[in-house]
C-alpha cells in the first residue's frame, strides 16, 4: 500500500521514494518535509518530482499519474492568438525580471483562492534563476510587464511552474515565444504538471508516468546552467 513519506531537512538532496510509492488519492502525493534547497529541487525535477503546498503547510512532493506535457511541435496557434503574437506590438525578453514574475504569478487569481508561492518558494526559485537554472519569459507592452511564465530548465527538458496575464493573450504569448526559444535551444519537452482545459487547448497532452520518466531521463542528461538574459 502507497504511503507518504517523510523527509529529514539534514537528508541527502537526491534522496526521494520512488515515485510508483505516491498516492493514487490525491493524484502523486509522494511525500512531505525536506527543504527547498537548489540541489534538491534539481534532484526532484530530474526523477519527475516538484514541490506544490501552500502556507501552513509542509513542503509538499509531487508526481502524478499522468503527466501533462507539451511537445513543441505540438503548440496549436489560433487565429486570433497569432494575432496578438504577430500585430499588437507585444515584446518578448528573457531574464530580465525573474522575481517580478514569480510575484506576478503568486497575486490572488480573479476567480478567488490563495496562491500555493509562497515567500518560501519564491525565494527558492530566485536562487535557482541566480544559479541559471531558472526562467522567466516576459511580454512587455509599452514598457509594462504585462504577462508572463517561469521554469526550471535542464537539459532538454523545461519544467514549467506558472503564468499570469494582465491583459488579454499576454501569458499565451510568452508560452508562444518561450516555445519558440526552447525549441532552438534544444528542448524537446515543457513538463506542464497537470492538465487544464486551458493547457490543453494550447496542445498539452497527458501521458503515462512512466513514459514522462523515461524521457526526462533521456532529457536530463548532461545538464549545465544556462545564461538566457535577454532583452
Amino acid at each position: 500500500m502507497s504511503s507518504l513519506c517523510w523527509l529529514p531537512r539534514d537528508g541527502r538532496a537526491d534522496r526521494f521514494p520512488p515515485v510508483e510509492r505516491a498516492l493514487k488519492e490525491p493524484n502523486g502525493l509522494l511525500a512531505a518535509g525536506g527543504d527547498l534547497a537548489p540541489e534538491r529541487l534539481l534532484a526532484a525535477y530530474k526523477q519527475g518530482i516538484f514541490p506544490w503546498y501552500e502556507d501552513g503547510q509542509p513542503i509538499l512532493w509531487w508526481s502524478p499519474d499522468p503527466r501533462a506535457v507539451l511537445r513543441p511541435a505540438d503548440l496549436k496557434i489560433s487565429r486570433s492568438l497569432r494575432r496578438s503574437v504577430t500585430r499588437r506590438g507585444f515584446e518578448l525578453r528573457v531574464d530580465t525580471a525573474f522575481a517580478r514574475v514569480v510575484a506576478a504569478c503568486a497575486e490572488p487569481r480573479r476567480y478567488g483562492g490563495g496562491t500555493w508561492i509562497t515567500a518560501e518558494m519564491a525565494e527558492a526559485y530566485e536562487r535557482l534563476h541566480e544559479l541559471g537554472w531558472a526562467h522567466s519569459f516576459e511580454t512587455w507592452a509599452g514598457g509594462e510587464l504585462v504577462g508572463g511564465l517561469y521554469g526550471v530548465a535542464i537539459g532538454r527538458a523545461f519544467f514549467g511552474e506558472s503564468m499570469f496575464t494582465r491583459v488579454t493573450d499576454a501569458s499565451k504569448v510568452a508560452l508562444v515565444n518561450a516555445v519558440a526559444f526552447l525549441s532552438g535551444r534544444g528542448v524537446e519537452l515543457i513538463d506542464c504538471q497537470v492538465a487544464s482545459a486551458h493547457l490543453k487547448s494550447l496542445g498539452a497532452v497527458d501521458i503515462p508516468r512512466e513514459e514522462f520518466l523515461a524521457l526526462i531521463r533521456n532529457l536530463c542528461a548532461d545538464a549545465r546552467p544556462q545564461n538566457w538574459r535577454l532583452g
